[in-house]
């Protein structure tokens, strides 16, 4: 029995929880994958699924067996594309996570410029405002904003981001500028309820006010433009402004009040073992965002 066979296919039937999905998969037989895995439970000498008429689940063995064998495959793919070139030259598809309008605004640029450079790549992008399992959801890079969990994934920080208070200066002209949180009260508020869920904002020193909005959209956008257009105050994280602040169609105000930034990390799970594709990306992401004086 080739065990490293056998180990490949009792990872697919783990992975599918079917032997005839499996054996479809691989182009076998699906009496060679039974077969296969009988192999593998008589050398080992323990069950490794149950099996019935509608469903296969592993056993207690079989989840611990399971996770030892993607990590020796891992190490076997890792060496054999070591020896075939891969880990120097850029290859295959990238796939990369950020919150939607930071990928959108930020990230995205330097994916198209990273394919421009490496031509023969290809490159995948999820952009979404939800946590995404890194490693079950196959993303080779993240763009994370706010504290890190201790995951064991290499990090590394590019800039930070803040929550700032902001409207245009047709609205500070004919309503004036709050100087204290306190202020916020007498103002039109417009907030997001996808950010903002909590009618409670903090600022430095534990200050909170809580706030009554009067209008309420699901995006950042929408409180944006309805900002830009000079009817009332909103409060954002400060790159979702970048090009308003810079046009002049948007101004922070109380920026002596603001909660301390939040951090901005390169995420990978692959540490040094990173191949090119990866460090190739993190690099250029990595010196882009930093320069950018937006995100500094």
């Amino acid at each position: 029995m080739d065990r490293w066979q056998a180990m490949r296919i009792f990872a697919k039937v783990a992975e599918m929880e079917s032997f005839a999905d499996t054996a479809r998969h691989m182009h076998m037989s699906a009496p060679a994958v039974t077969r296969a895995v009988a192999a593998l439970e008589d050398l080992i000498g323990a069950r490794l699924f149950v099996r019935t008429t509608r469903s296969v689940k592993m056993t207690e063995a079989g989840t611990r067996y399971f996770e030892d064998c993607r990590r020796i495959l891992a190490d076997i793919a890792e060496a054999e594309a070591a020896a075939g070139g891969s880990y120097a030259t850029p290859t295959g598809t990238l796939a990369i996570t950020a919150s939607a309008l930071f990928g959108q605004m930020y990230v995205l640029p330097i994916v198209t410029e990273f394919l421009n450079t490496f031509p023969t790549m290809h490159a995948r992008t999820l952009f979404i405002d939800r946590p995404v399992n890194i490693v079950e959801e196959g993303v080779d890079v993240a763009v994370r904003i706010g504290h890190l969990r201790d995951s064991g994934f290499s990090a590394i920080k590019v800039g930070t981001v803040r929550h700032v208070i902001c409207g245009s200066p047709s609205y500070f002209e004919s309503h004036g500028v709050p100087t204290t949180p306190a202020d916020l009260k007498n103002h039109r508020i417009a907030a997001s309820t996808s950010a903002w869920a909590s009618p409670e904002w903090r600022f430095a020193n534990d200050q909170r006010v809580m706030i009554d909005p009067i209008l309420q959209c699901n995006t950042n956008e929408a409180v944006i433009t309805a900002a830009r257009a000079g009817w009332g105050l909103t409060r954002v994280l400060h790159y979702q402004i970048g090009p308003a602040l810079i046009a002049g169609e948007l101004q922070i105000v109380l920026s002596d009040y603001e909660e301390p930034p939040m951090p901005i990390h390169i995420l990978h799970p692959q540490g040094r073992h990173a191949p090119a594709k990866v460090r190739a990306f993190v690099d250029m992401a990595a010196a882009h965002l930093r320069e950018n004086r937006l995100l500094n």
